[in-house]
């Protein structure tokens, strides 16, 4: 079993910044990728950035390409998501999520086994 913990999220002006981290229990976060998800109100969740259990590859979403920046530190248990130039479209909650297989469709909310509790970004404009 994976416990994650999101933290980091607030109000920020459009153009601003803010880095979400997400904390997990256990010893095997080294093995799982790490993904992150949003959820704006009345809308579906949707795939923003992954990273391999390695670190060596990342993946984002096409409309936080450029502006997002996914990492992890294995040493720390932690991922995060830096968020540059934000946008208010960019206004949800985020959700981080651990992945126990190797090989997945890393976009894909069912390849994810362990989820956070979600933090809330918002984007005034």
């Amino acid at each position: 079993q994976v416990q994650l913990v999101e933290t980091g999220g607030g109000v920020v002006q459009a153009g601003g910044a803010l880095r979400l981290s997400c904390a997990a229990s256990g010893r095997t976060f080294s093995s799982y990728a790490m993904g992150w998800f949003r959820q704006a109100p009345g809308r579906e969740r949707e795939f923003v950035a992954a990273i391999s259990w390695s670190g060596d590859s990342t993946y984002y979403a096409d409309s936080v390409k450029g502006r997002f920046t996914v990492s992890r530190d294995n040493a720390k248990n932690t991922a995060y998501l830096q968020m540059n130039s934000l946008k208010p479209e960019d206004t949800a909650v985020y959700y981080c999520a651990a992945a126990e297989r190797v090989r997945i469709a890393f976009s894909y909310e069912g390849s994810y086994n362990y989820w956070g509790q979600g933090t809330q970004v918002t984007v005034s404009s």
